[in-house]
């Protein structure tokens, strides 16, 4: 066993309900399979009872109670692992309902019971001792382990792919979820996984429709023709329904009579209901957009949905499949999503944005994310193939003595170290290490790693930064909050207050002495912490647009070399969001420059945002435009300030002030110039690091954190951008004056 915590998967949730609570609700057997609303969990058990309460990305799980016997192959505990149980040899002469029925009462008797064993266990779940730990693990991931027959038999335990089951069979019990979208490493078993839950979920459903989609339909049909149909022919017959047509289908595969729960008391009867047949179908589409339009479904299989090249397009699709799995509000159907993912212009961008938009934290008032779905990440180091143990656990570091892995090899490396020796070996070759990264990530932002070669700034100091970010404890370094006016006075003091829905996030505030520091000249308020930093804001002018695809607006906070009390040279503050109005934003904009008493760099092409700063008495924060003297600036940039974004030569400015503080204060310094080349930068606002390995300076729109961020350097350096005086051809002759004394005296 590794001393790494091998359950950071789940958190364990004490105390979160009164233990009294659970006790009388579990006498009374009164807890329901699905979502409770009172005490915000989801109940995946079907027993009526529960026990631990566990989280898994944010979202609540209740399990079930474990029953009195727990099963163990062994009363030894290292002996206690998963191992799946044979198939009688006496049962598996039976092919078909059919022949069951025809059998003699004896022989149905003598294996009625194990029957309903397994009936039970696929729709409740199953327990048993792992080394030691009482294990529960859902239906659907006893189907797989137990009955799902994959290229080299029967799938293997893995403490990862329980977390996945876990956290499906909650979305599946969610009355708000459509399901999820899980982000995985290369090899996970993602697609025999869902192709076991199509073939589970369609031989037990009625009047039913099961889709598949991948990122080609030659995929599609690969999936359905080499997975799910020989899964399901490899159904021992209790489970396997009679299907119309061919036993090896190419397109559909349709249940015409299904495998009735055999028990005591039917296990004689031969009901016409049963005869009439499921009407269930498992098929596959072509991938495109508008793939299974108009078509209600119970189950959608979404494989490599972060793979998805133009033409095509995943949040398109998803627009219109996910309208598959509802009627009205209500959701009848869910969706199993799951993939690595491409390079951001080659499907990962859209798939990046469906995964972060299934963030469970973010909810709308319905109750639902963004995209209905939850989203799920397992690392690498979890479910790395070679370096888990026999007890389906990961080996995350080298062991002192080889430990037995799960194909009875023994394991001589950690997970980690394997990767952190793949990654030093390919340092030099940036696009092939991008490629790693994204199949086998250790975190997300290694997931939705970029390309290298069209990028404009050093992306090996950039991600070295990201990587670094990662693996931080985020709340001791940033934190989401939000700014308000004391007691709802405006230009009174401006309150900072942490808060997990706010839109600003923030590295520093500072000292109670040097906040909403600011002064009076006539009648204009002017920045009193001008000396220790600046802000650069992408502005925006219309509230709303249609089909909602505008660009956000971007505010950053950099300090600069200062003697007071706080960070240098420094990002301090980020904020990347579009409120409901402009005017919303407008004030954020002018809290924060208040609060933190700092002058402000706007570009003044959308201009509603320096008029709002100027009738509000605020002129005196806005920065003009560092490369033109006073005497230079039009009217308009002298009534309110800012910077223009069409010059070439403020483009280029703009572009070398982020290479120039890329190069100083990011990633590391292996050269030593500016600080010893083992302290990593403090950068820790990854969203504007990522958009900066994207920036494209030919096509800025895109890039509002970029944007924002440039024009927060080049406000703190000013000077660099000022205008050359020309010396002057007039001569004066003024006197000059011996200050020696106690008068001056001028020298003649």
């Amino acid at each position: 066993m590794q001393n790494e915590d091998q359950n950071s998967l789940i958190k364990q949730l004490k105390d979160f309900i009164p233990k009294t609570i659970i006790i009388s609700k579990n006498k009374a057997k009164a807890w329901e399979y699905g979502y409770n609303e009172k005490y915000d969990f989801i109940v995946i058990s079907k027993s009526g009872q529960i026990q631990d309460i566990i989280e898994i990305e944010g979202l609540r799980i209740a399990l079930p109670k474990p029953p009195s016997e727990i099963y163990s192959r062994s009363k030894t505990k290292s002996e206690q692992y998963w191992e799946a149980f044979d198939y009688p040899k006496t049962l598996q002469k039976i092919k078909s309902i059919f022949q069951w029925h025809d059998a003699p009462s004896s022989f149905k008797n003598e294996w009625v019971d194990y029957i309903e064993k397994e009936f039970d266990r696929r729709d409740e779940g199953f327990w048993f001792l792992n080394n030691g730990i009482e294990t529960y693990i859902t239906g659907s991931h006893y189907m797989y382990i137990q009955w799902t027959k994959i290229d080299i038999g029967l799938p293997d335990y893995r403490d990862a792919n329980r977390v996945f089951y876990l956290h499906w069979e909650a979305c599946k019990a969610d009355k708000r979820s459509f399901g999820q979208d899980y982000l995985k490493i290369r090899r996970s078993g993602f697609s025999y996984m869902a192709s076991e839950e199509s073939a589970n979920i369609g031989t037990i459903s009625k009047d039913a429709r099961l889709g598949i989609l991948s990122k080609t339909g030659a995929d599609a049909k690969k999936m359905f023709t080499d997975k799910v149909v020989p899964i399901v022919n490899n159904y021992p017959f209790f489970f396997k329904p009679v299907q119309d047509g061919m036993d090896k289908p190419k397109t559909e595969l349709a249940f015409r009579v299904p495998a009735s729960k055999i028990t005591k008391k039917n296990m004689y009867v031969e009901d016409e209901d049963i005869v009439e047949g499921l009407d269930t179908s498992i098929d596959w589409k072509n991938t495109g957009d508008n793939s299974y339009d108009g078509e209600k479904l119970k189950l959608l299989i979404h494989d490599e949905s972060k793979k998805w090249e133009k033409p095509n397009n995943i949040l398109n699709n998803w627009r219109v499949t996910k309208t598959c799995l509802r009627l009205g509000s209500k959701v009848i159907g869910k969706c199993m999503m799951g993939s690595t993912a491409n390079a951001l212009e080659k499907g990962g961008g859209n798939g990046k944005k469906l995964y972060f938009d299934s963030k469970v934290g973010k909810r709308n008032r319905n109750g639902q994310t963004k995209s209905g779905l939850y989203s799920l990440f397992i690392p690498m180091e979890y479910n790395m193939e070679g370096f888990i143990d026999i007890h389906g656990m990961p080996v995350f570091r080298t062991p002192e003595k080889p430990i037995l892995g799960i194909d009875r090899e023994f394991i001589k490396q950690g997970a980690i170290d394997y990767w952190e020796a793949e990654v030093d070996s390919l340092k030099s070759d940036p696009d092939a290490l991008n490629e790693f990264y994204r199949q086998f990530p250790r975190t997300e932002s290694h997931a939705f790693r970029d390309e290298s070669k069209e990028s404009l700034f050093n992306l090996t100091k950039i991600y070295q930064q990201i990587d670094y970010n990662d693996s931080l404890i985020k709340d001791r370094f940033i934190t989401k909050g939000s700014f308000s006016w004391k007691d709802g006075i405006k230009d009174t003091k401006v309150i900072w207050t942490p808060n997990n829905r706010g839109r600003f996030v923030v590295s520093w505030t500072p000292n109670k002495l040097l906040q909403n520091n600011k002064h009076t000249k006539n009648g204009i308020f002017y920045p009193g912490n001008e000396h220790m930093g600046a802000f650069g804001c992408d502005s925006y002018d219309i509230s709303g647009t249609v089909g909602g695809g505008a660009s956000n607006g971007a505010l950053h906070g950099m300090t600069k070399f200062h003697m007071d009390e706080g960070p240098t040279n420094e990002f301090f503050l980020e904020y990347v969001a579009r409120p409901q109005t402009a005017e919303i934003f407008f004030e954020e904009v002018l809290m924060a420059c208040v609060f933190y008493g700092m002058p402000i760099l706007i570009e003044n092409n959308k201009p509603r945002l320096l008029y709002h700063f100027k009738n509000r008495g605020y002129r005196g924060y806005s920065i003009n435009r560092p490369d033109k003297g006073y005497n230079k600036l039009s009217k308009t940039e002298k009534e309110l300030g800012g910077i223009p974004n069409s010059s070439e030569d403020i483009k280029q400015a703009h572009a070398a002030a982020i290479e120039s503080y890329i190069e100083k204060y990011v990633g590391l310094d292996l050269l030593e110039t500016f600080r010893d080349n083992d302290i990593m930068g403090s950068m820790y606002f990854t969203r504007t690091l990522e958009d900066w390995a994207r920036f494209n300076i030919n096509n800025r729109t895109k890039f509002d954190a970029s944007i924002s961020s440039g024009l927060a350097i080049m406000a703190n350096q000013k000077s660099l951008y000022q205008p050359v005086k020309k010396n002057s051809k007039i001569k004066l002759n003024f006197a000059k004056y011996d200050n020696k004394g106690s008068y001056s005296q001028i020298i003649k």
